[in-house]
C-alpha cells in the first residue's frame, strides 16, 4: 500500500510538472504589454512597434502600449528593459544601433547586448541607397568610381551622423571601390538629403525612403540599393553587391527584445504571433511604403543576426579608425 501511495504521488508530480508549461502559456498574458521604443514618435522604428502592438494585443487579447522612452541614443530605453522582470510584459523595439554598433563607438555601455536580452524577432530591414546630386556627371557606380579615382581626396559623402550606418556604408564604399571619399557628418538624414539636393555633397548613403521623392523628382539620383538583395519598388536598381561583390552590408534591423531568461513558451508565442502580423498584406504594404523590408523568423535566427552584426560592423568601424566616444 506504502508503495503504491508513493507511486501515485510521483506519477502526480510529473504530471504536474509536464503540465506546468502549457498552464504558463495559457496564463500569459494578465495585464498590459509595453513596448518601449527608444526614439521619440514618428521614426521607422515608432511605425513598426506600434503596427506589431496593435496586431499582438488582438492576438493576446490584451493591450499593448507603446511608450517612447528616447535619449543616449538608444540605450536609455534598452537598459530598462536589460533590467526588467523577464515576464513577458515589458519589451523593447531594437535596432542596429542599440545592439550592434553601439559595442564598438560606446566606451561605457549599459548593457550586453547579447547576455542582457532575449531576442524575440528581427523585424524589418530598413532599405538603404547610394544617391548622387542630379548634375554630378554619373549614371552608374561604375562610373562614380572612376570619376572619384580621377579626384582623389576632392570627393565627400554625407551621412546622418558619425558611427551611423551610413558613416560605415561610406567607409566600406571606400574600402571595396578603391576610392577615398570624405565623410560629411550631418544631424540626420534629412539635411544630409538636402545638401545632396543642392550640390553642397555630392552624394550621400541614406534610406530609400528619405531618397525616393527627390529620386522621383529629378533632384537626386539612386545609384544602388546597399542591401544585398533588390527593392521590389526599384527592380531595375542593382544592389551594390551586384556591382561590387567585396560590399557585404550587415544587416541594420528593427527587431524586438526582451529582458533575459524570459520563458521559452511566451517567446514562442510573442515570436509567432508577431511573424504572422508581419506577413499580413496590408502590414507588409504599409511597411513597404516607408521602405522597410520585412525579415521575420525564429528567435535563434535574431540572435545570429545580432552577432554577425556585431562582428562585421565591427570590422568596418576598425578598419574606418573610428574611435569609441
Amino acid at each position: 500500500m506504502h508503495r503504491a501511495v508513493r507511486g501515485f504521488a510521483c506519477l502526480f508530480v510529473a504530471c504536474c510538472l509536464l503540465a506546468a508549461p502549457q498552464a504558463h502559456a495559457q496564463a500569459w498574458p494578465q495585464r498590459t504589454i509595453t513596448i518601449l521604443v527608444p526614439f521619440p514618435p514618428g521614426p521607422a522604428a515608432d511605425l513598426v512597434a506600434r503596427l506589431l502592438g496593435a496586431r499582438i494585443s488582438t492576438a493576446l487579447g490584451q493591450s499593448v502600449v507603446i511608450e517612447n522612452r528616447a535619449g543616449a541614443n538608444g540605450t536609455i530605453a534598452a537598459t530598462a528593459v536589460a533590467r526588467a522582470a523577464p515576464d513577458g510584459y515589458m519589451l523593447l523595439m531594437g535596432t542596429a544601433g542599440t545592439h550592434v554598433t553601439a559595442v564598438h563607438l560606446m566606451k561605457s555601455l549599459p548593457y550586453d547586448p547579447i547576455k542582457d536580452f532575449t531576442p524575440v524577432i528581427a523585424a524589418v530591414e530598413p532599405v538603404t541607397c547610394l544617391a548622387v546630386n542630379a548634375k554630378l556627371p554619373v549614371s552608374s557606380v561604375e562610373e562614380l568610381i572612376a570619376y572619384a579615382k580621377a579626384r582623389p581626396g576632392e570627393m565627400s559623402y554625407g551621412s546622418s551622423g558619425i558611427g551611423s550606418v551610413f558613416h560605415l556604408m561610406g567607409a566600406l564604399f571606400n574600402t571595396t571601390a578603391g576610392v577615398k571619399l570624405n565623410h560629411v557628418a550631418y544631424r540626420g538624414v534629412e539635411p544630409a538629403m538636402q545638401d545632396t539636393i543642392g550640390g553642397h555633397v555630392p552624394m550621400t548613403f541614406i534610406s530609400v525612403s528619405n531618397a525616393m521623392a527627390a529620386h522621383e523628382a529629378g533632384q537626386v539620383k539612386i545609384l544602388a540599393i546597399l542591401e544585398p538583395q533588390r527593392y521590389a519598388k526599384l527592380p531595375d536598381m542593382r544592389s551594390m553587391s551586384e556591382i561590387l561583390p567585396q560590399f557585404k552590408k550587415p544587416s541594420s534591423w528593427f527587431g524586438v527584445l526582451g529582458p533575459p531568461g524570459m520563458p521559452a513558451d511566451i517567446v514562442a508565442r510573442l515570436n509567432a504571433e508577431m511573424d504572422k502580423a508581419l506577413q499580413e498584406p496590408d502590414v507588409k504594404s504599409r511597411l513597404d511604403n516607408v521602405g522597410l523590408a520585412v525579415i521575420g523568423g525564429s528567435p535563434s535566427q535574431f540572435g545570429a543576426l545580432i552577432k554577425d552584426g556585431i562582428e562585421r560592423y565591427g570590422a568596418i568601424i576598425k578598419d574606418a579608425g573610428i574611435q569609441a566616444n
